[in-house]
C-alpha cells in the first residue's frame, strides 16, 4: 500500500476510546493492517455469495468460526503476522478484536444466511463491512467505514475530510492506489486518519456498473462504473497517545 503522509491540526469531534499501546511503532502500519483485515473479511463474503444465495439448501456451512479461521490465515499470508501467536505484535489484541467482530457479524447473520427458498439474502460484502465497522467502533473507539461520493447508505456518507480526499483520488494526477494519511488533533487528542482508495473490479459491476440508473439486485440504482474506476474508499480514524 503506497501512502501519502500529511500533517494537520484541528478536525471535527469524534469520540475515541482506544489508545495506541506504548511501543506500537508505526501507527500508519496499524491502520493499514486494520484495513487489510476488513478487506480480507469482505473478500471472503464475496466468495461466499453463490453459497449464501443458494435457495436449494439451508445450512450453508458459512459460520463465524469459518470466517475467523480464514481471516487469520489470509492475514498471515498477506502480512507475515500470525495473530494466533500470543502477543505477536503490541497491537495484536486490537487486530484480534476486529477479527472477533467479523466472526460475530457472520454469526448474527446465520438465520438469514441459512434460510432456504430465498435466492437473494441481502447479506452482501458492503453490508458485512458496514456492520463490522459499526460494531468495532463501539468496542474499540476506532472508526472504520466504507465511503464514497455516490454513497448508498447514510452511514457511508463521507465527512468533509473524506470528501476532500475522495475528490483528490478522482484527480487523474493522483497516483492510482496511493492511500492518504493525515495526523491531526480531535478534541485535544491526536488521531491518525487514513483513506485507502478502492477501484471497481469485475465482481463489482453487476451492482455498480452499466447501465447507469438501472436497478440492481438490491433495488438500488447502478452508478455506471467501469472496471478500474474509483468506487470509493475505506476510511479509518485511529486514536493515538
Amino acid at each position: 500500500m503506497r501512502i501519502l503522509m500529511m500533517l494537520a491540526v484541528g478536525m471535527t469531534v469524534i469520540p475515541l476510546a482506544w489508545s495506541a499501546p506504548a511501543g506500537a511503532g508505526n501507527e500508519a502500519e496499524v491502520a493499514e493492517h486494520l484495513i487489510e483485515l476488513v478487506k480480507i473479511g469482505r473478500g471472503i463474503v464475496s466468495e461466499q455469495m453463490q453459497n449464501i444465495n443458494d435457495p436449494s439448501k439451508a445450512d450453508k456451512g458459512f459460520t463465524g468460526n469459518y470466517m475467523s479461521r480464514q481471516v487469520l490465515e489470509r492475514f498471515k499470508e498477506a502480512t507475515k503476522l500470525d495473530l494466533r501467536i500470543p502477543n505477536v505484535v503490541p497491537q495484536a489484541n486490537l487486530y484480534l478484536a476486529l477479527v472477533q467482530v467479523e466472526k460475530e457479524v457472520v454469526d448474527q447473520a446465520q438465520p438469514v444466511i441459512n434460510k432456504a427458498g430465498i435466492s437473494f439474502k441481502g447479506f452482501i460484502p458492503v453490508v458485512f463491512a458496514r456492520r463490522v465497522g459499526e460494531q468495532f467502533y463501539k468496542k474499540s473507539g476506532v472508526r472504520v467505514k466504507l465511503t464514497a461520493i455516490d454513497y448508498r447508505n447514510a452511514n457511508n456518507k463521507p465527512d468533509d475530510f473524506e470528501t476532500e480526499v475522495l475528490r483528490m483520488f478522482s484527480d487523474p494526477r493522483h497516483p492510482k492506489g496511493q492511500s492518504y494519511v493525515r495526523s491531526t488533533m480531535v478534541d485535544g487528542r491526536p488521531v491518525l486518519r487514513m483513506i485507502d482508495p478502492e477501484y471497481a473490479a469485475t465482481t463489482c459491476l453487476a451492482c455498480h456498473g452499466a447501465p447507469k440508473g438501472a436497478r440492481d439486485v438490491t433495488g438500488m440504482r447502478k452508478e455506471g462504473l467501469k472496471e478500474g474506476d474509483l468506487a470509493g474508499a475505506i476510511s479509518i480514524v485511529l486514536p493515538l497517545k
